[in-house]
Order: structure tokens, then sequence, then C-alpha cells
């Protein structure tokens, strides 16, 4: 058995039977107060509360001012929660993880929670059109309808569902819990660090936050057809291999193939009788030359008799058949008078 470091990047000899999350009362629970912030949140900005005042206030507070020193190094932060980067990380991932337990669970989980972040969020960005803080005119204005695409942040909705699919896909509760906190505190950083930035009002970030916990737990909902796709996938996989495989197997000499009919011609040495002295092959109908194995002066319907021997047969006439014969009799032409 091996017990190096370098063991757990084998392949697994068969697929764990991992039990795919379900939609709990807790989860659902959970699911109802995340939309109803969400909904909270959306309403607050469209009527111009108290919301869009705080917005305004830390946006002139200019966090960048206040601490330039972090300005460096959370330039480069903010990137864990670009679409791009982190897809493709996390997709390298999964993937190394889908060929070790032979599934695409993983990798299908994730295409679907990015294409439901994509569908939500892209919806609700460019039906409000809000303008971000860089680009803002009226001071106290929501800046809503005004052609933008920043309401809800992209960069925290995506940094949620990106990370906390580790949590989600985690195969033990100890790993699940601790991923879930690592992920939790890296979408928190990434969402403060575009407040601290100015590319999001604060309300922009919490309805990122919401936006990308509400497709983590709805992904349960998404299992069944996921498993189906997953069903799908594999059983045109395994209809291609066996059509390669047909394709690449050789012919050999042992093969032994079935026989096949041949076509005989009427006539032939089958056709013939095999008895006693006169069982000499025949050749075709009508023949007269010598056939194989036969002297040269042998004619070819058989030994005659030696009351034959003296009379050569007219050539208008064919040969009279032996009695016993198998061969089919011939219909005579009937002509016309």
């Amino acid at each position: 058995m091996r017990t190096d470091i370098f063991a757990r990047l084998d392949r697994e000899p068969e697929p764990p039977k991992i039990e795919p999350p379900r939609m709990s009362s807790t989860r659902a629970a959970l699911f109802g107060g995340t939309l109803a912030l969400y909904v909270v949140i959306v309403a607050a900005v469209l009527t111009n509360s108290w919301l869009v005042a705080l917005d305004w206030k830390t946006m002139l507070f200019r966090p960048y001012q206040q601490w330039p020193g972090l300005h460096a190094f959370l330039d480069y932060f903010v990137v864990l929660g670009q679409r791009g980067p982190t897809a493709v990380m996390i997709a390298a991932w999964l993937g190394w993880r889908s060929w070790r337990q032979h599934t695409l669970r993983p990798l299908l989980v994730l295409g679907a929670s990015l294409l439901l972040l994509n569908l939500t969020v892209g919806a609700v960005k460019l039906g409000l059109g809000r303008q971000g803080p860089h680009y803002a005119t009226q001071i106290g204005s929501p800046e809503l309808f005004s052609g933008g695409d920043i309401f809800p942040s992209g960069h925290t909705a995506n940094a949620v569902v990106t990370w906390g699919i580790l949590a989600y896909l985690a195969t033990t509760p100890r790993t699940r819990r601790y991923l879930s906190l690592g992920s939790a505190a890296l979408s928190l950083g990434v969402g403060a660090t575009t407040v601290y930035l100015g590319t999001h009002w604060l309300s922009d970030v919490v309805l990122g936050w919401a936006a990308g916990l509400l497709i983590l737990l709805a992904l349960p909902w998404f299992e069944p057809m996921i498993g189906r796709v997953e069903l799908a996938v594999f059983g045109v996989r395994d209809r291609w291999r066996a059509y390669r495989r047909a394709a690449r197997r050789p012919v050999t000499s042992g093969e032994v193939h079935a026989p096949q009919p041949s076509r005989r011609p009427v006539g032939g040495d089958e056709d013939q009788p095999r008895t006693g002295v006169g069982s000499a092959r025949r050749g075709p109908l009508g023949a007269s030359g010598p056939g194989p194995g036969r002297a040269p002066g042998a004619s070819a319907a058989g030994p005659l008799s030696p009351s034959r021997a003296h009379h050569p047969t007219r050539p208008d006439h064919s040969p009279i058949s032996p009695s016993g014969t198998r061969r089919p009799p011939q219909s005579r032409q009937v002509t016309g008078g």
C-alpha cells in the first residue's frame, strides 16, 4: 500500500458514493430569508431611502484616500472576484476531481451555478441600469436607469458562487465547514475591496452577497437535472468507445467465419451421383472433353457399356442421364406451329 503524499493523485479504482445535498428545511428557511433580504435591498434603492444616503456617505469618505497603503495589495486581491480567473482556477481543480472520482458532477455543478449567476445577476444589472460611484452625476440620487450595469456587484456575487462551490461539493462535514468559512471570508473581502476602490456602492455589494448566496442555496433543486445530463454524457461516451473498439479490431486468420452459400452451376460435379465403378466425376452437361484424373480417351459421360462402345452418340441428342440423378428435370421448349 502506498503511503507517500503522491498516493492521493492516483485515480480511485471505483467512483465513490457521494450523496448530493438535499433541500432540507434549514436550507429552505435560509433561502427564504435571503430572498426577502434581496427584495428589501432592491426596494430601498428604488425608493431612494436611507440606504442610498449611506451609499453616498461611504463614497464621499473615499476609503482609498484614507488608507492608501492598501491600494497596491487590494488591486491584486480583487482579482479573486473576477469571473475569468476564478472560473479557470476552480474548473481546473474540479476537473481533476471529476477525473479522479469517475464523475462529471463537479464540473456540471460549476457550469449550472455560473449559468444561473449570469441569468439572474445579469438580468437585474441590465434592468436597473445603475451607474457606479465614479460616474455619478447628482449627489443623493440612486443613479438608476442610466445605462449602467453596477447593481448588484458582479465581483461579489461571483466570489460567493465560485468559492462557495468548493464547500458545496465537499465530501465530509468537517471539510464543508472549513471551506464554508474560508469562502465566506474571501467573498466578504472581495466585496469590501470594491467599496474601498470606489468601483461599487455599498448597496451593490450587499445585494451581490445575497444574489450569490441564493444561487448556492438553490443548487439542490437542480441536482436531478445534473444527474440526467451526466448519464446522457456517459451514454454517448460508451457508445463512442464501443464504435472505436469495433473499428480498430483486426481480423485475424484464426477467426472462424460462417460458411457462405456458393452458387454451383447446374449439372456440376456435386449434382451427379457417385455409385460403384461409374462414380468418376463428370463435367458440365454435354461436355465431351476429359475430366480431371481421366484418361485422354475416356468420355465425360462415364464408362460406356460394351453394346455402346462401337456406336457413337448422335450429335443432335444429349447424352442420357443415369438413373437416380438429383438434377431437376428440364422443361422442354414448346415452339409455336
